[in-house]
């Protein structure tokens, strides 16, 4: 399939919201707080001129789609982006495409495509800030092997999930990075 039959068959962000069970009230939460700064407008206005279409490959399970969807719909508003959603777990010939470090399923993963279907840049998983959050949390954790490994790795989900809900700088972060990638990838 070409990313335009992905893009096709993908849900709309209200669709997707609409499905949603695990993470939607904290979606929405972020979708409802986050705003574009106003000196960006000027540059988010520059991408609607690229007519670009994005594929978001996500599940309603996963805290970082929760923490970068509203981001990115907030973009996709303001640069007139076109977004349909796609679900990692029942697409893994186009997941499989797009592995983080070439061996992890890891989403989201924003697959931005001009108007002709063609890729012009990826963003996800994480932000870089985002990415040394975790993985210093991980950091912390027991081996997998242990006793404690699952109490401890559900407690480190929590205080994730609480720093992503509430956190304005790690909105901002996302924001930053996915605007640099849109900018470098597109408009340079």
């Amino acid at each position: 399939m070409t990313l335009q039959d992905w893009f096709n068959k993908g849900m709309s962000p209200s669709e997707y919201l609409e499905y949603m069970k695990t993470h939607k009230e904290n979606t929405l939460s972020i979708l409802n707080k986050f705003t574009i700064p106003t000196e960006d407008k000027e540059v988010l206005a520059a991408l609607a001129d690229q007519s670009l279409r994005v594929i978001v490959l996500t599940e309603d399970w996963c805290g970082d789609a929760m923490l970068n969807i509203p981001i990115l719909l907030k973009v996709a508003e303001e640069a007139d982006i076109e977004v349909k959603m796609i679900l990692r777990d029942e697409n893994l010939e186009l997941m499989d495409q797009y592995l983080t470090n070439g061996t992890s399923r890891a989403i989201p993963i924003f697959i931005f495509m001009d108007e002709n279907g063609e890729e012009k840049t990826v963003w996800g998983p994480r932000a870089p800030m985002v990415k040394k959050i975790v993985d210093d949390e991980r950091a912390k954790l027991p081996p997998k092997d242990h006793e404690q490994f699952p109490e401890k790795q559900k407690e480190m989900i929590e205080r994730l999930t609480s720093q992503y809900t509430k956190d304005k700088n790690i909105w901002y972060e996302v924001y930053e990075s996915l605007k640099t990638t849109l900018v470098q990838k597109v408009l340079m």
